[in-house]
This record gives structure tokens, sequence and C-alpha cells, in this order.
């Protein structure tokens, strides 16, 4: 089970349940990843809903690397997201507010 209080989120890969969140590390891999611009930037994407599916793939892979998986954008690409596209995108959003505000907080 994820906990939010340390900016975890449950995302589940071909059926197998996995905790994701960024960790000071995997924010730095991303920001390397996404190559321009902040995480700032990255996140004003998302808030205005501009984000590319590149963006959630990499936020994605981010989250799932700070929670212990060992795998990367080749293998997060052959496999199911439960949820789909759509769903993928809420969690990646949902892996940057955790990561940057309390749960609960405004």
């Amino acid at each position: 089970m994820a906990n939010p209080w340390a900016g975890e989120v449950e995302v589940t890969l071909d059926g197998a349940r996995h905790v994701a969140k960024l960790t000071l590390g995997t924010l730095a891999e991303l920001e390397a990843e996404l190559g321009e611009g902040s995480l700032l930037d990255l996140v004003r994407r998302f808030e205005s809903g501009a984000f590319s599916t590149r963006d959630v793939l990499a936020l994605l892979v981010a989250g799932l690397r700070g929670g212990g998986w060992r795998g990367g954008a080749e293998d997060l690409r052959a496999v199911e997201i439960a949820g789909g596209p759509i769903e993928a995108a809420r969690i990646a959003a949902q892996l940057l507010a955790r990561a940057f505000t309390v749960p609960g907080s405004a």
C-alpha cells in the first residue's frame, strides 16, 4: 500500500502492484532525461494540461525507480499499466504533486 505522506503512489504493471515515489536522485535523473527547462516547467505543463506522453513515461520511470523498481523506459513500454494511458497520466501528476506538497494541503 502506498503511503502518500512519504510521497508514494501505487502503480499496477501487468497485474503486479508497485510503489512509486520521486526521490531527490530520481528527480535529478528526470531533469536530465527531459533535457529542457526545469522541474517547475514540467509542473506547469501538468497544471495546464500541456504535458506529453514523453513526460508521463519519464515521470513513471523515475517514480518506479524511486520505489525500488530496476526497469527502464524500454521495460515500461512493454507492460500493461492498469487503467491505461489516462491512469498513467493521473499517476504521473500525482507523483509530481506528492513530491512537492504535503498531503491534505491546498
